[in-house]
């Protein structure tokens, strides 16, 4: 049975060994300036030697160059994938036409990968830009699990989907988002706002607290808890679904570390022997609640929850 590809956000270059050890299969990192919400700000130095160690290690590398661009940027476009691929990346991670088109014309060997998080919802919008050059279609996170392995069914590129780690509610280009909710007198109270880092947004009702992550692309609130799949992996092993991400945004190192090793032998076990995948994957599921901070918990995101549009 094919194995889908273990993809893992690191946090540093140092990071990436780690992960190769804990059995990661390829990395997503970038710099803030082109890709959105990193987990980690990669100048073009640290890439290439990221790019170098993972290499070493038989893994692949891709480079975000996702941010939402206007026209004060485009013109870096051409650039920047230029350097990705003497970098040695093994793809670029896109959804502005923008980059699609600077790619055309600078780099059209260098593989795409498509990925805008949120509309990625159907198996013709995943063709529609295979069909204009992408590899790869990354699947929006609100989708349920019969969708997914639908989508993998019909589709015509790779697919990819996020198996663990928070989500982005909400994305403004604007900076401190929080402040309009003080303004407005909001049951939403601003945490850490001072300090202006690990800023959350605190609702009282329900008692829960999202993340606000800032970078160079804007303000962006993120889930109250972290999505864990690792003991519902079987259907979508079963369909052939190409690749799982953990997203280490907001998280430690060791943190991403543990997650991957555990991730890597729920998959292994799973592809092998199903049977043994089902005795095992309460323990693996306990083993990631032992490390996970105790104000996010695990969910299963929307993998079996109705969407309500």
């Amino acid at each position: 049975m094919k194995k889908p590809e273990l993809l893992v956000t690191p946090l540093s270059s140092a990071h990436i060994k780690e992960l190769c050890e804990a059995g990661a299969d390829a990395f997503i990192i970038g710099e803030q300036r082109y890709g959105l919400r990193l987990a980690a700000d990669f100048s073009r130095e640290e890439c290439q030697e990221a790019i170098r160690i993972a290499h070493d290690y038989d893994k692949k590398v891709y480079i975000a160059v996702n941010a939402i661009f206007h026209n004060d940027k485009v013109d870096e476009l051409n650039d920047y994938l230029l350097f990705c691929q003497e970098a040695g990346a093994d793809a670029i991670v896109f959804g502005d036409p923008a980059v699609l088109m600077a790619a055309r014309e600078s780099t059209p060997n260098l593989p795409l990968h498509w990925n805008t998080e949120t509309t990625a919802t159907n198996y013709f919008t995943c063709n529609y830009w295979g069909q204009r050059g992408a590899k790869r279609a990354v699947l929006a996170r609100e989708l349920s699990m019969d969708a997914i392995v639908e989508m993998k069914e019909n589709a015509e590129v790779e697919i990819e989907i996020q198996v663990h780690g928070m989500t982005c509610m909400f994305q403004s280009k604007r900076s401190l988002l929080g402040n309009y909710f003080l303004y407005q007198g909001k049951a939403l109270q601003i945490e850490n706002r001072k300090e202006q880092k690990n800023m959350l947004l605190h609702d009282v009702e329900r008692d829960n607290k999202y993340p606000i992550f800032e970078d160079d692309n804007g303000t962006h609130i993120m889930s109250p808890n972290d999505m864990c799949i690792i003991d519902e992996l079987q259907e979508m092993i079963d369909a052939g679904v190409d690749s799982f991400k953990i997203e280490g945004v907001l998280q430690k190192p060791d943190y991403v570390t543990n997650v991957t090793a555990l991730y890597r032998k729920a998959i292994d076990a799973c592809a092998a022997d199903p049977e043994a995948y089902e005795a095992q994957k309460d323990q693996w599921l306990e083993a990631i609640e032992e490390v996970q901070q105790p104000h996010r918990p695990l969910d299963t995101g929307f993998f079996f929850k109705e969407t309500v549009y």
